[in-house]
């Protein structure tokens, strides 16, 4: 036995779509959930060039990943942002009361690495904090600072700002996160803004109001910091998609919910946790920021970052934030999401620990619509057609998954629930591009 999740699947998705264009802050950016690098899980505050110069956050460190981002393929994946994070400055303002960077780590400035970002391509994100200081002690911006930060950003050329919100109250943040939106349009230059709000007010409303976000904020963190481990990653994938009725209603385009970083790559997750990270955060059209040294990612950890099946279910144009559909007893979830071109992607997730998990169903079971179906398996490639009604059995690994890309072999027809939860007929004809008719 299953149970299927959540609130009413179509006048969920209808909400959703009706909502993409009407709330979305005008700023133009971010249409897909952004791609890059940053820097802090993995580097966190490492300011010791003297013993540790590769590692350090430093210009050299930008320019490596740059560098790496350029040369290594990623850059034509769509990963174009390196983000700076906490403790790049010096502990002082400058005699103007603008932030400074440390000269010792950032000999040429931040206008000049950003600039070395753009001649090859890429784009440059930078980290601020709304209170007295950073969550590390470095200067933060309180309010008095908001609209001399945001043109200094301006003026160094940054295309990305991340606010959080260490030494700061309620009653600041309130003020603080709408202002700063508001300078960083008035500079004139196209800034994303990453604002994590909601993660200081518990992520959820009454205190989070996901449609004042949305005019605000370009993406914002909901939840904690990811650690490298596994226990972190399940933490956040848990409170995602238990409070999904809250949160998918409020992602599109140029407006995501950020779980947090991709630590793929890393030394917390094996094989199979590694597939299911990116393979969520996809299902999640969650930002793709990866925080690894790409100096030496090994070529299995490439692999799973450089999908481009997966990084086009991410970055599909809809918009729409995927959904956890159903608990199994045995420990398998599944997870779905409506893309464009009448297709959508599943993905199977073994909660279980001890051995692969055979699970066996059928689409028809899953609530797809009457038709055949061209089933692609994004991490092996192999394609099959499957009949609604034909059972399968997908093999899953302990803590892995099996995702699907699934697209209809001939014409699909929407159908509409209603409030008796029946089937009522084909109301909607789909076409390109259309809400896909499937869990309806």
């Amino acid at each position: 036995m299953f149970v299927l999740l959540g609130m009413n699947l179509a006048v969920l998705v209808f909400a959703s779509a009706a909502t993409l264009t009407t709330f979305a802050l005008d700023n133009g950016l971010m249409r897909t959930p952004p791609m890059g690098w940053l820097a802090w899980e993995r580097y966190r505050c490492d300011i010791d060039c003297e013993h540790d110069p590769k590692n350090c956050i430093s210009e050299n460190l930008f320019i490596d990943m740059a560098d790496r981002l350029f040369e290594d393929g990623w850059k034509e994946l769509g990963y174009v942002y390196v983000n700076i994070d906490d403790c790049w400055s010096l502990k002082t303002r400058d005699k103007q009361g603008r932030l400074q960077p440390d000269p010792k780590r950032f000999p040429g400035g931040i206008r000049k690495l950003s600039r070395y970002m753009h001649d090859r391509g890429l784009k440059l994100g930078i980290y601020g904090d709304m209170g007295n200081y950073t969550c590390m002690g470095y200067p933060g911006t309180p309010l008095d600072k908001i609209a001399v930060d945001a043109q200094t950003f301006a003026d160094w050329e940054v295309d990305m700002f991340k606010f959080d919100g260490c030494y700061s109250n309620a009653t600041d943040q309130e003020q603080g996160y709408p202002l700063m939106s508001k300078a960083l349009n008035a500079t004139g230059r196209p800034i994303g803004y990453s604002c994590s709000w909601p993660a200081y007010q518990g992520g959820l409303p009454p205190k989070v109001n996901y449609t004042q976000l949305g005019q605000l904020c370009n993406l914002w963190r909901n939840y904690g910091d990811i650690q490298d481990s596994w226990d972190s990653v399940l933490s956040i994938i848990d409170w995602v998609f238990e409070n999904q009725d809250v949160l998918t209603p409020a992602a599109g385009p140029g407006r995501w919910n950020d779980p947090d970083m991709l630590i793929v790559g890393n030394f917390g997750l094996s094989k199979d946790q590694s597939r299911t990270q990116m393979a969520l955060w996809a299902i999640m059209a969650a930002p793709l920021f990866m925080s690894t040294d790409l100096r030496v990612i090994s070529g299995e950890a490439r692999s799973i970052l450089q999908n481009k099946m997966i990084i086009g279910i991410n970055q599909d144009v809809l918009g729409f934030q995927g959904r956890r559909i159903l608990k199994e007893k045995s420990g398998i979830e599944v997870f779905w999401r409506p893309l464009s071109n009448n297709a959508s992607a599943l993905v199977f997730f073994s909660r279980r620990t001890d051995m692969p998990y055979r699970y066996k169903t059928s689409l028809s079971k899953l609530n797809y619509t009457a038709d055949s179906y061209k089933v692609t398996d994004v991490f092996t490639g192999k394609t099959d057609i499957l009949k609604d009604s034909t059972d399968f059995v997908v093999s899953v690994n302990p803590t892995g998954v099996v995702m699907w890309y699934i697209s209809a072999a001939g014409k699909l027809r929407f159908h509409h629930l209603s409030r008796d939860g029946k089937l009522h007929g084909p109301a909607y004809a789909a076409k390109e591009n259309a809400i896909p008719p499937v869990f309806l």
